[in-house]
Protein backbone atom coordinates (compact mmCIF):
# COMPACT_ATOMS: atom_id res chain seq x y z
CA UNK A 1 0.00 0.00 0.00
CA UNK A 2 2.90 2.75 1.02
CA UNK A 3 4.46 1.32 -2.50
CA UNK A 4 2.01 2.16 -4.64
CA UNK A 5 1.13 5.85 -2.87
CA UNK A 6 5.02 6.19 -3.37
CA UNK A 7 4.67 6.02 -7.02
CA UNK A 8 1.51 7.69 -7.16
CA UNK A 9 3.49 10.74 -5.95
CA UNK A 10 6.60 10.20 -7.82
CA UNK A 11 4.02 9.88 -11.00
CA UNK A 12 2.63 13.60 -10.01
CA UNK A 13 5.78 14.86 -9.16
CA UNK A 14 6.66 13.76 -13.11
CA UNK A 15 4.05 15.11 -14.42
CA UNK A 16 4.12 18.47 -12.57
CA UNK A 17 7.71 18.65 -13.16
CA UNK A 18 7.12 18.11 -17.16
CA UNK A 19 4.44 20.78 -17.21
CA UNK A 20 6.27 23.22 -15.53
CA UNK A 21 9.16 22.59 -18.22
CA UNK A 22 7.03 22.99 -20.69
CA UNK A 23 5.50 26.33 -19.99
CA UNK A 24 8.91 27.44 -18.99
CA UNK A 25 10.49 26.56 -22.32
CA UNK A 26 11.56 29.57 -24.52
CA UNK A 27 12.05 29.99 -28.25
CA UNK A 28 14.85 28.57 -29.15
CA UNK A 29 17.37 28.79 -32.45
CA UNK A 30 16.02 29.19 -35.51
CA UNK A 31 16.94 29.22 -39.43
CA UNK A 32 14.20 31.48 -40.72
CA UNK A 33 14.92 34.37 -42.99
CA UNK A 34 12.51 36.72 -43.82
CA UNK A 35 12.25 39.85 -46.45
CA UNK A 36 9.74 42.45 -47.58
CA UNK A 37 9.04 43.26 -51.07
CA UNK A 38 7.30 44.90 -53.47
CA UNK A 39 6.51 48.72 -51.79
CA UNK A 40 8.81 50.25 -53.69
CA UNK A 41 7.96 49.31 -57.36
CA UNK A 42 11.43 49.30 -58.50
CA UNK A 43 11.10 45.99 -60.84
CA UNK A 44 12.53 43.87 -57.47
CA UNK A 45 11.60 39.97 -58.41
CA UNK A 46 11.46 36.98 -56.18
CA UNK A 47 13.81 35.63 -58.61
CA UNK A 48 16.32 38.27 -57.79
CA UNK A 49 17.31 37.25 -54.29
CA UNK A 50 19.94 34.67 -53.40
CA UNK A 51 17.62 31.78 -51.38
CA UNK A 52 20.03 29.15 -49.57
CA UNK A 53 18.43 25.88 -49.43
CA UNK A 54 19.12 25.62 -45.50
CA UNK A 55 16.88 28.41 -44.31
CA UNK A 56 13.06 28.88 -44.23
CA UNK A 57 12.52 31.36 -46.29
CA UNK A 58 9.53 33.71 -46.12
CA UNK A 59 8.91 36.67 -48.71
CA UNK A 60 6.46 39.31 -46.78
CA UNK A 61 4.89 41.15 -49.89
CA UNK A 62 4.02 44.98 -49.41
CA UNK A 63 1.60 45.60 -48.58
CA UNK A 64 -2.18 45.21 -48.44
CA UNK A 65 -4.29 47.66 -47.04
CA UNK A 66 -7.98 48.42 -46.35
CA UNK A 67 -8.37 51.60 -48.78
CA UNK A 68 -9.65 52.48 -51.98
CA UNK A 69 -7.24 52.71 -55.02
CA UNK A 70 -8.50 55.70 -56.35
CA UNK A 71 -6.10 58.85 -56.91
CA UNK A 72 -7.03 59.86 -52.90
CA UNK A 73 -7.47 56.63 -50.81
CA UNK A 74 -9.97 56.05 -48.83
CA UNK A 75 -10.36 53.55 -45.95
CA UNK A 76 -12.89 50.66 -46.76
CA UNK A 77 -13.34 49.01 -43.35
CA UNK A 78 -11.45 45.95 -43.85
CA UNK A 79 -12.16 45.59 -47.46
CA UNK A 80 -8.32 45.06 -48.26
CA UNK A 81 -6.82 45.49 -52.37
CA UNK A 82 -3.33 45.22 -53.18
CA UNK A 83 -0.95 48.01 -53.33
CA UNK A 84 2.18 46.02 -53.76
CA UNK A 85 4.01 45.67 -57.28
CA UNK A 86 1.99 42.89 -58.64
CA UNK A 87 3.31 43.18 -62.23
CA UNK A 88 6.37 41.90 -60.93
CA UNK A 89 5.06 39.78 -57.62
CA UNK A 90 1.76 38.46 -58.91
CA UNK A 91 0.21 34.98 -58.70
CA UNK A 92 2.43 33.13 -61.25
CA UNK A 93 5.37 34.56 -60.13
CA UNK A 94 4.27 33.32 -56.13
CA UNK A 95 3.33 29.66 -57.55
CA UNK A 96 6.87 29.79 -59.71
CA UNK A 97 8.98 30.83 -56.76
CA UNK A 98 7.34 28.08 -54.39
CA UNK A 99 7.49 25.71 -57.01
CA UNK A 100 11.30 26.28 -57.40
CA UNK A 101 12.38 26.43 -53.97
CA UNK A 102 10.37 23.80 -51.59
CA UNK A 103 11.69 26.03 -48.69
CA UNK A 104 10.24 29.42 -49.71
CA UNK A 105 6.51 30.18 -48.48
CA UNK A 106 5.24 33.91 -48.91
CA UNK A 107 3.03 35.85 -47.05
CA UNK A 108 1.07 39.46 -47.19
CA UNK A 109 1.46 42.38 -44.88
CA UNK A 110 -1.09 44.71 -43.80
CA UNK A 111 -1.13 48.10 -43.31
CA UNK A 112 2.28 49.56 -43.48
CA UNK A 113 3.31 53.08 -43.16
CA UNK A 114 1.85 54.76 -46.06
CA UNK A 115 -0.72 55.18 -48.84
CA UNK A 116 -0.99 57.61 -51.52
CA UNK A 117 0.51 60.89 -50.31
CA UNK A 118 -0.66 59.95 -46.68
CA UNK A 119 -0.53 58.00 -43.60
CA UNK A 120 -2.43 54.32 -43.56
CA UNK A 121 -4.65 54.70 -40.78
CA UNK A 122 -6.44 51.41 -38.90
CA UNK A 123 -10.19 52.68 -39.04
CA UNK A 124 -12.37 50.46 -38.47
CA UNK A 125 -16.19 51.27 -38.06
CA UNK A 126 -16.93 48.26 -35.64
CA UNK A 127 -15.18 45.09 -34.99
CA UNK A 128 -17.64 43.09 -36.41
CA UNK A 129 -18.23 44.56 -39.77
CA UNK A 130 -14.25 45.04 -39.99
CA UNK A 131 -13.78 41.28 -39.16
CA UNK A 132 -16.13 40.18 -41.49
CA UNK A 133 -15.04 42.16 -44.66
CA UNK A 134 -11.29 41.26 -43.76
CA UNK A 135 -11.87 37.79 -43.45
CA UNK A 136 -13.55 37.68 -47.10
CA UNK A 137 -11.54 40.14 -48.71
CA UNK A 138 -8.16 38.75 -47.63
CA UNK A 139 -9.17 35.12 -48.09
CA UNK A 140 -9.68 36.05 -51.77
CA UNK A 141 -6.11 37.54 -52.25
CA UNK A 142 -4.26 35.05 -50.22
CA UNK A 143 -6.24 32.51 -52.23
CA UNK A 144 -5.78 33.87 -55.65
CA UNK A 145 -2.31 34.80 -54.86
CA UNK A 146 -1.55 31.02 -53.06
CA UNK A 147 -0.16 32.65 -50.13
CA UNK A 148 0.30 30.78 -46.70
CA UNK A 149 0.57 33.90 -43.91
CA UNK A 150 0.10 37.62 -43.08
CA UNK A 151 1.79 40.17 -41.30
CA UNK A 152 0.55 42.91 -39.24
CA UNK A 153 1.94 46.29 -39.97
CA UNK A 154 -0.51 48.82 -38.98
CA UNK A 155 1.69 51.93 -37.64
CA UNK A 156 -1.16 54.68 -37.24
CA UNK A 157 -4.46 54.13 -35.58
CA UNK A 158 -8.09 55.50 -35.28
CA UNK A 159 -9.31 53.10 -32.81
CA UNK A 160 -8.29 52.28 -29.22
CA UNK A 161 -5.65 49.64 -28.59
CA UNK A 162 -8.68 46.91 -27.41
CA UNK A 163 -10.23 47.48 -30.73
CA UNK A 164 -6.91 46.84 -33.04
CA UNK A 165 -6.53 43.97 -30.66
CA UNK A 166 -10.25 42.39 -31.03
CA UNK A 167 -10.11 43.03 -34.69
CA UNK A 168 -6.69 41.65 -35.58
CA UNK A 169 -6.77 38.82 -33.20
CA UNK A 170 -10.43 37.87 -34.94
CA UNK A 171 -9.08 38.16 -38.24
CA UNK A 172 -5.87 35.78 -37.36
CA UNK A 173 -7.96 33.01 -35.51
CA UNK A 174 -10.45 33.05 -38.02
CA UNK A 175 -7.80 32.59 -41.29
CA UNK A 176 -6.01 30.17 -38.96
CA UNK A 177 -9.04 27.90 -38.41
CA UNK A 178 -10.17 28.27 -41.92
CA UNK A 179 -7.05 27.06 -42.80
CA UNK A 180 -6.57 29.80 -45.14
CA UNK A 181 -3.03 30.61 -43.92
CA UNK A 182 -0.54 28.76 -41.60
CA UNK A 183 1.49 31.06 -39.99
CA UNK A 184 1.03 35.27 -38.67
CA UNK A 185 3.20 37.88 -37.72
CA UNK A 186 2.88 41.02 -35.91
CA UNK A 187 5.93 44.25 -37.16
CA UNK A 188 5.72 46.91 -33.78
CA UNK A 189 8.18 48.75 -33.45
CA UNK A 190 9.58 51.35 -29.97
CA UNK A 191 6.89 54.15 -29.80
CA UNK A 192 4.04 54.35 -27.15
CA UNK A 193 0.72 54.46 -29.31
CA UNK A 194 2.33 51.67 -31.54
CA UNK A 195 3.09 49.19 -28.50
CA UNK A 196 -0.18 50.31 -26.82
CA UNK A 197 -2.00 48.37 -29.60
CA UNK A 198 0.38 45.68 -30.59
CA UNK A 199 0.59 44.47 -26.45
CA UNK A 200 -2.70 44.43 -26.55
CA UNK A 201 -3.19 42.32 -29.09
CA UNK A 202 -0.19 40.17 -27.79
CA UNK A 203 -2.22 40.31 -24.34
CA UNK A 204 -5.06 38.63 -25.59
CA UNK A 205 -4.10 36.41 -28.72
CA UNK A 206 -0.09 36.24 -28.83
CA UNK A 207 -0.71 32.76 -28.79
CA UNK A 208 -1.99 32.94 -32.74
CA UNK A 209 1.28 35.02 -33.26
CA UNK A 210 4.08 33.20 -34.84
CA UNK A 211 6.43 35.84 -35.32
CA UNK A 212 7.19 39.23 -33.73
CA UNK A 213 9.34 41.19 -36.73
CA UNK A 214 10.22 44.25 -34.34
CA UNK A 215 11.80 46.55 -36.30
CA UNK A 216 14.67 47.31 -34.68
CA UNK A 217 15.83 49.82 -37.14
CA UNK A 218 13.46 52.03 -36.08
CA UNK A 219 15.76 52.53 -33.18
CA UNK A 220 18.73 56.16 -33.88
CA UNK A 221 20.89 55.43 -36.51
CA UNK A 222 24.23 54.47 -35.15
CA UNK A 223 22.64 52.01 -32.69
CA UNK A 224 25.31 50.02 -31.28
CA UNK A 225 26.12 46.38 -30.60
CA UNK A 226 25.07 46.37 -27.16
CA UNK A 227 22.26 48.45 -27.16
CA UNK A 228 20.63 46.35 -29.76
CA UNK A 229 21.21 43.58 -27.16
CA UNK A 230 19.28 45.45 -24.80
CA UNK A 231 16.58 46.96 -27.24
CA UNK A 232 16.48 42.95 -28.07
CA UNK A 233 15.73 41.74 -24.43
CA UNK A 234 13.71 44.68 -23.95
CA UNK A 235 11.53 43.50 -26.81
CA UNK A 236 11.71 39.69 -25.66
CA UNK A 237 9.59 40.64 -22.21
CA UNK A 238 6.92 42.98 -24.00
CA UNK A 239 6.27 40.30 -26.00
CA UNK A 240 6.88 37.46 -23.57
CA UNK A 241 7.18 33.93 -25.23
CA UNK A 242 7.43 34.99 -28.59
CA UNK A 243 9.58 34.53 -31.14
CA UNK A 244 11.45 38.15 -31.75
CA UNK A 245 13.51 38.49 -35.00
CA UNK A 246 16.65 40.38 -34.72
CA UNK A 247 16.67 42.83 -38.03
CA UNK A 248 18.11 45.76 -40.47
CA UNK A 249 16.99 48.05 -43.04
CA UNK A 250 18.74 47.91 -46.23
CA UNK A 251 19.20 51.57 -47.16
CA UNK A 252 21.09 52.11 -43.58
CA UNK A 253 18.64 54.72 -42.18
CA UNK A 254 18.44 53.39 -38.88
CA UNK A 255 19.23 51.38 -36.00
CA UNK A 256 22.29 48.59 -35.76
CA UNK A 257 23.75 48.19 -39.38
CA UNK A 258 25.46 45.63 -40.83
CA UNK A 259 28.61 47.41 -41.46
CA UNK A 260 28.35 48.65 -37.46
CA UNK A 261 28.13 44.86 -36.08
CA UNK A 262 24.54 44.17 -36.82
CA UNK A 263 25.78 40.01 -37.36
CA UNK A 264 28.31 40.24 -34.44
CA UNK A 265 25.14 40.89 -32.24
CA UNK A 266 23.11 37.67 -34.31
CA UNK A 267 26.24 35.69 -33.50
CA UNK A 268 26.04 37.07 -29.53
CA UNK A 269 21.87 36.07 -29.35
CA UNK A 270 22.56 32.80 -31.02
CA UNK A 271 25.54 31.94 -28.52
CA UNK A 272 22.49 32.18 -26.13
CA UNK A 273 19.94 30.40 -27.88
CA UNK A 274 17.71 33.44 -28.91
CA UNK A 275 18.39 34.16 -32.58
CA UNK A 276 14.82 33.04 -33.62
CA UNK A 277 15.33 34.46 -36.93
CA UNK A 278 16.59 37.13 -39.16
CA UNK A 279 14.41 40.31 -41.43
CA UNK A 280 15.40 42.89 -43.66
CA UNK A 281 13.42 45.66 -44.94
CA UNK A 282 13.70 45.52 -48.03
CA UNK A 283 14.25 43.57 -51.00
CA UNK A 284 13.84 46.60 -52.96
CA UNK A 285 16.46 48.59 -51.19
CA UNK A 286 19.08 45.40 -51.14
CA UNK A 287 18.21 45.53 -55.37
CA UNK A 288 20.91 48.14 -55.07
CA UNK A 289 23.86 46.55 -53.37
CA UNK A 290 23.68 42.96 -55.00
CA UNK A 291 21.93 41.25 -52.06
CA UNK A 292 25.13 41.07 -50.42
CA UNK A 293 23.57 41.26 -46.76
CA UNK A 294 20.81 38.88 -47.92
CA UNK A 295 23.24 36.27 -48.54
CA UNK A 296 25.36 36.86 -45.44
CA UNK A 297 22.38 36.73 -42.90
CA UNK A 298 21.12 33.54 -44.27
CA UNK A 299 24.29 32.05 -44.28
CA UNK A 300 24.70 32.80 -40.75
CA UNK A 301 21.19 30.87 -40.12
CA UNK A 302 22.32 28.27 -41.84
CA UNK A 303 25.00 27.13 -40.06
CA UNK A 304 23.37 24.37 -37.54
CA UNK A 305 21.16 26.54 -35.14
Amino acid sequence: MELSKLFIALSFFQVFFACNLSIQAAPANSNLFREYIGAEFNNVKFTDLPINSNVEFHFILSFAIDYDTSSSPSPTNGKFNVFWDSGNLGPSQVSSIKNSHSNVKVALSLGGDSVGDGSAYFNPSSVDSWVSNAVSSLTDIIQQYNLDGIDIDYEHFNADPDTFAECIGQLIKTLKKNGVISFASIAPFDDDDVQSHYKALWKSYGDLIDYVNFQFYAYDQGTTVSQFINYFNTQSSNYNGGNILASFISDGSGGLTPENGFFTACNRLKSENKLHGIFIWSADDSKRNGFRYEKQSQALLAISH
